[in-house]
C-alpha cells in the first residue's frame, strides 16, 4: 500500500464508495427493465444482486466515512473496524440474495418458464459489463492506495457481477436461440452458489479484522526483517500485530544493550519507529524496551525472533 496522507486515503475511499453507488443505480434501472422484458431467472438474479449491491454500497460509504474519523477519547484506536462491520452487513445481504435466487431457480427448473426478448437482455448485460469493468478498475486503484476492507468487499460484489452478466447472456442465448429450456434456471442456481461462496470469503476476512487476527506470516517476516537491520536491536519478542480497517497496529518487546541510558533508549525507539513508518506507512507502533539477556517467566531468553540473529 502506498504511503498517503489520512485525508487522501479517506477521500479515495469515499470516492470509490460514491462511484459504486452511482454504478449500482444505473444497473438496477437497466436490469429492472430487462427482467420485466425477458422474464429470465438469471436476469432477475442479476437484478437482485445489483439491488443489494446498491444497499451494500450505501453501507460501504457509511463504513468508510466512520472509519476515517480520527481517534477520540472513546475510541483510542480509531474507528477502523467500522469497515469490517460494513463488510459483515454486505455479507448478510449477499446471503439473502443467494438464497432467494437459488429458490427461484429451483422452482423454475421444476415448473419451467420460457424467457423472452433475448436481444434486450443481452444488450443490458453488455452495458452492465462495461460499467462494472470501469468501476472495478477504479476500486482496485483505491484498494492499492488505501487497503480499505469495505472497498475490497464491495469489489468482490462487482467481480461477481461480471460473471453474473456473462451468465445472463449465456442463459438467454442457450434458452432462446439454442432451445435449451433448462439453461436459464440452471444458470440462476449457479449464480446463487457463486454469491454464497463470495459471501463466505468476504465474511472470513471481515471476521479476521474484528477478531484482531495476526498479520500473514510474510508481512510479519518483512516487519522483523526491518528490525533486524538496526545494529542496536539485540532481539525482539512478544510481537503482536493486528489490522483495523486501513490501519495497522503492532506492539513488541525490544532487547537493547543493558548499559544504555533511558535517554539513549528513548532515542533508539524513536529511530526504530521512524524506520518502521517508512516501510509500513501509517502503522502505529508500541515498543517496550528490555535489557539484553532478560529471561521471561518460562526461563527462556526471548530474543530469537529476529532473522539471522541465531547465536
Amino acid at each position: 500500500m502506498s504511503a498517503i496522507h489520512l485525508d487522501q486515503r479517506s477521500s479515495l475511499n469515499r470516492g470509490a464508495a460514491i462511484a459504486s453507488i452511482a454504478t449500482a443505480i444505473l444497473l438496477v434501472g437497466l436490469k429492472t427493465w430487462a427482467a420485466w422484458r425477458t422474464g429470465s431467472t438469471a436476469m432477475l438474479g442479476s437484478l437482485a444482486d445489483s439491488a443489494l449491491d446498491l444497499i451494500a454500497s450505501l453501507a460501504t460509504l457509511i463504513g468508510v466515512w466512520i472509519a476515517a474519523m480520527p481517534a477520540d477519547e472513546d475510541h483510542r484506536f480509531g474507528h477502523g473496524k467500522a469497515e469490517a462491520l460494513a463488510a459483515i452487513f454486505q455479507v448478510m445481504l449477499i446471503a439473502v440474495s443467494a438464497a432467494g435466487i437459488g429458490y427461484r431457480g429451483i422452482d423454475r427448473l421444476i415448473n419451467g418458464v420460457q424467457t423472452e426478448a433475448a436481444a434486450e437482455g443481452i444488450g443490458v448485460s453488455a452495458i452492465a459489463i462495461v460499467a462494472t469493468l470501469a468501476l472495478l478498475t477504479w476500486q482496485r486503484y483505491v484498494i492499492r492506495r488505501t487497503g480499505s476492507l469495505a472497498i475490497k468487499t464491495d469489489n468482490v460484489h462487482y467481480q461477481s457481477d461480471l460473471l453474473l452478466n456473462l451468465a445472463v447472456i449465456a442463459a438467454l442465448v442457450l434458452d432462446q436461440y439454442l432451445g435449451i429450456a433448462q439453461a436459464d434456471p440452471l444458470f440462476g442456481i449457479g449464480i446463487a452458489a457463486w454469491l454464497a461462496w463470495g459471501a463466505w470469503h468476504a465474511a472470513s476476512e471481515a471476521v479476521d479484522h474484528l477478531m484482531d487476527k495476526e498479520w500473514p506470516d510474510e508481512k510479519r517476516d518483512a516487519f522483523l526483517e526491518v528490525l533486524s537491520r538496526h545494529p542496536d536491536i539485540r532481539g525482539v519478542h512478544d510481537l503482536r500485530t493486528r489490522t483495523s480497517g486501513s490501519d495497522d497496529f503492532v506492539q513488541f518487546h525490544m532487547a537493547v544493550d543493558r548499559d544504555l541510558t533511558i535517554v539513549q533508549v528513548h532515542d533508539l525507539m524513536d529511530e526504530v519507529e521512524a524506520r518502521l513508518e517508512k516501510e509500513f506507512p501509517g502503522v502505529e507502533v508500541l515498543i517496550h524496551p528490555d535489557p539484553k539477556g532478560l529471561v521471561n517467566e518460562e526461563g527462556v531468553a526471548a530474543e530469537e525472533l529476529l532473522p539471522d540473529r541465531a547465536g
